[in-house]
C-alpha cells in the first residue's frame, strides 16, 4: 500500500493577532523544529476548557519539544471581540500562545468543524494528526514520542524554550469572579475563580474581610490558608448553615464552614466523569463532570453538571449523587427528565414549584419541575444551539447570548445574567415577556437579590456592581445574530454521513461487550429530515433530506470505545472517544453528497 501524501501545514494567521507572545507575530518558520499542537478553541465551550486542562501535563512535561498553539475560533459574536479573547486566555489560565482568528481564516485552511480540534504538525511542518473533541491526551502523548524519537534521529528536532511571554499581572481584589452567595450576618461569599480561591467581602460588596484558598490551583482540604481550590464557581447555602462549592475543574463538590473556616470535599473523585462511568452512588466515589452551579430545591443539592450537559442532584442525607436530568447530548430539548437535552447549563435558581436553569449554549433559560413521581424540564426563553442575540418582547421570540447565571425575584420571575450581551434581563411567567433590566455591565455571571437592590457580579470588571431594580426595563433596540460558521452546503435527496474513527496507535476497537460504537443523529428544525435520525451502532448512516426544508442543523453525537493493544496486559486500560457535533446546513443543487465528521484517529501518514 502506497503512503499518504504528506500535507504541508497551512501558516497561520487571524485579524485579531497574537497573545501571550510578548507582542511577537508567530509564523510555522519560527516554530520549525518543534513539534506544535493547535488546540482550535472558543472560550464559551466546556469541552474546549476540558481540552485545556487535559493539556497542561503534557505542555510542561515536554516543554523543550513541544509548542501548543491555541487557535481561538469564536461561535458568539462577543468571542469575536479582541478583548474577550485576552480576558478568557487570563481567566483560563492558558500559558501558551494563542492566535486570535474572528474570522475563522486558520479554522477554515485546516478544515475544522467542530470545537475542539487539536492538529499535531511535526517538526518539519507537515500535518500528522487531527483529532476531535477531547479525551486524547494519551494518544497525543503517544504521539509526540514518537515524534521526538524520529526527528532526534533525523537530526530536525531542535529543544529549547518556547516563544510563551507571560502577560504582566494585573492587582485587583477579585480576578474573573464566577458567582456570589449572600451570607446570613450580610456578607458576600464570592467565588474568585481565577485565583482558585473564596473571598468575603464586606457588606458594601467591596472589602475583603478574608480570603479562604492558598490561591494555587490543586484539590486539599483543610483550613482556609490550606485548602486549595481549582478554579471554582458556583455557591450554594446548605441547611446545615455550610455552603456548598462547586469546584469546576477539579470535578468536585466541596463544603466550606464559614464560622470554623474549613474545607471539605463532599463529592467527586478529582477525576472527570466519562460516558460509561457510574452515574450514582456515594458521593466520594463517583466522577463529575466541570460541576459549575449549585441550588437547594425539592430538598436535594441540585448540579448544573456543564461537562456533560445535565442536571444532577446530591443527597446529603445519604450523601449520594444521582444524574437526575439530562441524557449527555447537547441541544435543546424538553420534556420528562430523563430524556430531555441541555447545553452546557450553567446557572441554578430555586423558587418555589421551580428550578431555573441558564441553559448557556443554547442561549436559553429553562427550568424543572415535579411531574408525577418524577421531573420535568421546559424551556421559558431561547430556541437552539445556533440562534442568539439581544431582543426584548414575548419570550418565543426574545434572544438571549450565553447566559451564565439566572436570579430569582420576589414576584416570581427571573433575572438573568445575560453573560454575552454584558446585560441583565428578565422573564415574567406571569406575561411570558422577556426586557432588559440594565445593559453596560461587562460579562456578569451571576447575580444576589438584597432587598430591593440586585448586586451582579461583573466578571469581566473583576467587581461586584449593586442596582436598583427598576419598575420598568430599559427597552433597547433588538440585534438577532447567528453563529458565525458557514453552512456546509448539501444537495437535497440522500446524504451519507460518514463519522471517521481510527483507534490511536497502540490502541484498537473494544468489542468485548458487543458493538463498540455507537451513532445518535437528529436535526432542526425536525422536519430536515425525513428518514435517518435515532439511534444505532454504524457510524456511516444514509439521511433522507425531507423536501421543502432548504436550512436547518444536523445533530450528531457519536462514540466509540477503544483499549490499549497490548496481549501481555490482562487488564488493558480503555478510553472513551465522543463528540457531539451541530453542523448548519444548506441544501442546494451541486452540495455535497457526504458530509464526513472525524472523531479521533490519525488524518494524514503515521510518523516513523
Amino acid at each position: 500500500m502506497a503512503p499518504r501524501a504528506r500535507v504541508r501545514a497551512p501558516e497561520l494567521t487571524g485579524l485579531g493577532g497574537w497573545l501571550n507572545t510578548g507582542g511577537k507575530d508567530l509564523t510555522l518558520a519560527d516554530l520549525r523544529g518543534r513539534i506544535v499542537i493547535l488546540d482550535f478553541w472558543t472560550f464559551c465551550c466546556v469541552n474546549c476548557l476540558h481540552v485545556l486542562d487535559e493539556l497542561r501535563e503534557l505542555e510542561e512535561k515536554h516543554r523543550d519539544t513541544v509548542v501548543i498553539v491555541g487557535v481561538h475560533s469564536p461561535k458568539f459574536v462577543h468571542e469575536a471581540e479582541h478583548q474577550a479573547v485576552v480576558d478568557a486566555v487570563e481567566r483560563y489560565g492558558v500559558h501558551h500562545p494563542v492566535l486570535d482568528d474572528p474570522e475563522l481564516t486558520t479554522w477554515k485552511q485546516y478544515a475544522v468543524r467542530a470545537w475542539p480540534t487539536l492538529v499535531v504538525i511535526d517538526p518539519e511542518g507537515y500535518v500528522v494528526a487531527q483529532h476531535a473533541g477531547e479525551g486524547h491526551a494519551h494518544a497525543i502523548e503517544t504521539l509526540v514520542g514518537q515524534l521526538e524519537t524520529e526527528h532526534a534521529a533525523k537530526g530536525t528536532l531542535r529543544r529549547g524554550d518556547g516563544p510563551y511571554v507571560p502577560p504582566e499581572p494585573v492587582p485587583t481584589e477579585l480576578r474573573f469572579p464566577g458567582k456570589a452567595l449572600l451570607l446570613p450576618g450580610g456578607t458576600f461569599l464570592v467565588s474568585d475563580t481565577t485565583r482558585h480561591q473564596l473571598v468575603e467581602l464586606a457588606a458594601d460588596g467591596e472589602s475583603v474581610l478574608r480570603r479562604i484558598g492558598t490561591g494555587e490551583r490543586g484539590l486539599a482540604d483543610g483550613r482556609a490558608d490550606r485548602a486549595r481550590f481549582s478554579e471554582p464557581q458556583g455557591l450554594a447555602a446548605l441547611p446545615d448553615g455550610t455552603v456548598a462549592v462547586a469546584d469546576t475543574v477539579n470535578h468536585a463538590l466541596r463544603r466550606f464552614d464559614p464560622a470554623t473556616g474549613e474545607v471539605t470535599t463532599l463529592a467527586g473523585t478529582g477525576r472527570q466523569w466519562w460516558q460509561g462511568s457510574p452515574a450514582e452512588g456515594p458521593a466520594r466515589d463517583i466522577d463529575l463532570s466541570s460541576p459549575w452551579d449549585l441550588a437547594w430545591f425539592d430538598g436535594l443539592l441540585w448540579i448544573a453538571m456543564a461537562g456533560v450537559h445535565q442536571l444532577w442532584t446530591y443527597d446529603l442525607q445519604a450523601g449520594t449523587v444521582r444524574a437526575a436530568a439530562g441524557t449527555t447530548n447537547e441541544g435543546l430539548v424538553d420534556g420528562p427528565a430523563d430524556q430531555a437535552w441541555f447545553s452546557q447549563p450553567s446557572g441554578l435558581a430555586a423558587s418555589g414549584d421551580r428550578l431555573w436553569v441558564a441553559d448557556s449554549e443554547s442561549s436559553a433559560v429553562r427550568w424543572v419541575e415535579r411531574d408525577g413521581d418524577g421531573f420535568a424540564v421546559r424551556t421559558a426563553v431561547g430556541t437552539g444551539l445556533f440562534d442568539f442575540g439581544h431582543r426584548d418582547g414575548a419570550a418565543d421570540q426574545a434572544l438571549l447570548q450565553h447566559p451564565l447565571g439566572v436570579t430569582a425575584l420576589p414576584d416570581g420571575s427571573v433575572a438573568v445574567a445575560d453573560t454575552y450581551n454584558h446585560a441583565l434581563r428578565r422573564y415574567d411567567p406571569a406575561t411570558g415577556e422577556v426586557s432588559t433590566l440594565a445593559t453596560d455591565l461587562r460579562e456578569p455571571s451571576d447575580a444576589v437579590l438584597v432587598d430591593r437592590d440586585i448586586v451582579v457580579v461583573e466578571s469581566a470588571r473583576h467587581r461586584l456592581t449593586r442596582l436598583r431594580l427598576p419598575e420598568e426595563a430599559v427597552r433597547v433596540e433588538a440585534v438577532a445574530h447567528r453563529t458565525q460558521r458557514a453552512a456546509t452546503d448539501i444537495a437535497p435527496g440522500t446524504l451519507r454521513l460518514d463519522v471517521v474513527f481510527q483507534a490511536p496507535a497502540g490502541q484498537k476497537l473494544d468489542t468485548r461487550y458487543g458493538p463498540s460504537t455507537r451513532l445518535l443523529v437528529s436535526s432542526t428544525p425536525p422536519g430536515l429530515l425525513a428518514a435517518g435520525e435515532g439511534a444505532g451502532t454504524d457510524l456511516r448512516r444514509e439521511l433522507v433530506l425531507a423536501e421543502g426544508v432548504t436550512e436547518g442543523v444536523l445533530h450528531v453525537s457519536a462514540m466509540a470505545a477503544s483499549c490499549d493493544d497490548d496481549p501481555a496486559n490482562e487488564y488493558p486500560a480503555c478510553h472513551v472517544h465522543q463528540q457531539d457535533w451541530g453542523v448548519p446546513v444548506r441544501v442546494t443543487e451541486g452540495g455535497a453528497a457526504r458530509l464526513p465528521l472525524v472523531l479521533a484517529g490519525l488524518d494524514e501518514e503515521e510518523p516513523g
